[in-house]
């Protein structure tokens, strides 16, 4: 149908390779932990946005030309790492600073009986900074050219060359998988959102949580830096 061979075991690799922890689905549900439902599907949208532009790119022939230029798969590659890398940095800060805002809302609490307006200014939460879910997974999703590298070697599988319209078969196959992840990146929403009103008031496991955030996405960065095109 439509050119695609073995569907079933097509939709059964690509529910696995959906499943595997990654840092797109692992940004997604620590945005609706912290931020909600609402804003957390602006992050899943980046992720699907960048998952359709990989696939587009693979059916192109970009990741015969990253397999083929050491060069360009080395640059894109270490910016990958990089950006990841600085998302980890961010999230141990703030892992840090709410790590620092549980013992200041203490020394709030205690100086509440001496003087009940000092204490309010002391306990006022920090202006949160500015952040752009959508943008961030976006970028999280482009740069990784491993990630171009699968769609294109594993799709190719299950795309019979003699039909007479690959671009439908390419379409078709895209479509399963962002379906999958789309589905999977819902539960991830609410599942980070149930957790996040479980430890709205253990603020240091909170950031406990954040922290292995943090040094997950310095594993992925170190797992994407001693990456190979081959």
């Amino acid at each position: 149908m439509l050119g695609i061979t073995d569907l079933s075991t097509y939709l059964v690799g690509v529910a696995l390779i959906v499943l595997l922890p990654g840092p797109n689905s692992l940004y997604v549900v620590s945005v609706a932990a912290r931020r909600g439902p609402r804003i957390a599907y602006r992050a899943a949208a980046g992720v699907l946005c960048g998952d359709t532009i990989l696939m587009t790119l693979s059916a192109g022939g970009v990741a015969s030309l990253l397999q083929t230029s050491p060069v360009l798969f080395t640059i894109v590659k270490f910016a990958g790492a990089g950006y990841l890398t600085w998302l980890a940095i961010g999230m141990l800060r703030g892992a840090w600073s709410l790590w620092r805002s549980h013992g200041a809302r203490k020394a709030a609490r205690a100086a509440e009986a001496s003087d009940p307006a000092d204490a309010s200014l002391a306990s006022a939460p920090p202006a949160p900074k500015a952040e752009r879910p959508y943008r961030r997974a976006l970028v999280i999703s482009l740069l990784n050219p491993k990630a171009i590298l699968f769609f294109i070697s594993f799709f190719v599988q299950f795309v019979d060359p003699s039909y007479a319209h690959p671009v439908l078969s390419f379409v078709t196959l895209g479509a399963w998988a962002q379906l999958f992840s789309f589905t999977y990146l819902s539960v991830l929403i609410f599942s980070g959102t149930y957790l996040a009103a479980t430890f709205r008031k253990r603020k240091r496991l909170t950031a406990g949580l954040s922290a292995g955030a943090g040094a997950a996405f310095l594993g992925f960065a170190a797992k994407l830096s001693l990456a190979s095109a081959g």
